[in-house]
């Protein structure tokens, strides 16, 4: 709510709603799991990953997420996306794979901009989030 004071304090256009997700996530895994994050721009690494305590079948859960910002058009993004969040699954050994893709362009109503896809990509399924 009101991230729009926000999201428009930064020079670097996708640090404001990267930040306020990961606000958001923060406070979910507070309690149980732990967010690793990295800024290393060109480095091969994800934005986000979510190590979450132990399951049935594994020590540890591990999610990535990656965050884009639309450029292109939405199907434009995500396929440049899938290939390299697919990378990051294997690299890291995840369990899943999220994109997290934020649309900043000013007249597009808020029911055009939020979504939910699973895509098919190398390391598994791939869930799109529209933001």
């Amino acid at each position: 709510q009101h991230s729009e004071h926000w999201v428009e304090r930064f020079q670097y256009r996708e640090a404001g709603p990267q930040l306020l997700l990961q606000a958001f996530l923060q406070r979910v895994v507070n309690s149980r799991g732990r967010i690793e994050r990295e800024y290393g721009v060109g480095r091969g690494r994800t934005d986000l990953t979510i190590f979450w305590p132990a399951s049935a079948d594994r020590e540890e859960r591990r999610i990535v997420i990656e965050c884009k910002l639309i450029r292109g058009g939405r199907e434009h993004t995500i396929r440049e996306a899938l290939g390299q969040i697919s990378a990051y699954m294997d690299g890291c050994d995840a369990d899943e794979g999220h994109l997290a893709l934020f649309d900043r362009d000013p007249d597009k109503p808020w029911q055009e901009k939020i979504f939910r896809e699973e895509r098919p990509a190398s390391a598994g399924t791939i869930v799109a989030w529209g933001m």
